[in-house]
C-alpha cells in the first residue's frame, strides 16, 4: 500500500469528512439582555383571540424592535415597534404609527387598546399553543 492510500484509509477510519453528516443538537438560546427575560411581551408568539382578526392572527414583539405580524391566510409583515413606557407601545403599519396602551400583560395574557383615530379597538391575545397548524382555506 502506498502512502497516499494509507492516509486515505486512516482518515476514513477516523471519520474525517463524515462530520458533516452528523445531526445538529438544539441548544438553548442565549439572551444577551437580561431585560428581555423580564418583559413577558417579548419574544413570544401572541395569538389574537375572538373574531377581531383572521384565523391564526398573531404578533411577535422581538427584543430587537421588530414586530412580526402574521395570520394563517395572509402574508407576514415585519414592522418596527417600540415600547414607549411600561403601559404603551407603538409600531409602524402602512406608513402610519399605531399607538396602543397595554391594558393587561402577563405570561398568559396580553390586552392592547389600539388608538385608531377617535376609535379605540381592544385586542386580546394569548400565547400560541405548540404545535399549531393553520386550518385549510375554505373553497
Amino acid at each position: 500500500m502506498d502512502t497516499k492510500a494509507a492516509i486515505i484509509a486512516l482518515l476514513s477510519v477516523w471519520g474525517v469528512g463524515t462530520a458533516g453528516c452528523l445531526p445538529t443538537m438544539a441548544q438553548e438560546p442565549v439572551l444577551e439582555d437580561e431585560e428581555d427575560t423580564s418583559n413577558p411581551l417579548l419574544n413570544k408568539v401572541w395569538v389574537l383571540q375572538g373574531e377581531n382578526g383572521g384565523p391564526g392572527a398573531m404578533q411577535i414583539f422581538l427584543a430587537d424592535g421588530t414586530l412580526v405580524s402574521d395570520s394563517c391566510w395572509e402574508t407576514y409583515r415585519l414592522s418596527k415597534w417600540q415600547q414607549i413606557s411600561e403601559t404603551a407601545i407603538s409600531w409602524e403599519e402602512d406608513g402610519m404609527t399605531i399607538n396602543a396602551d397595554i391594558s393587561a400583560l402577563s405570561a398568559d395574557e396580553l390586552v392592547l387598546s389600539l388608538k385608531l383615530g377617535s376609535e379605540v379597538l381592544e385586542q386580546r391575545f394569548a400565547p400560541a399553543e405548540v404545535p399549531t397548524v393553520c386550518p385549510d382555506i375554505p373553497r
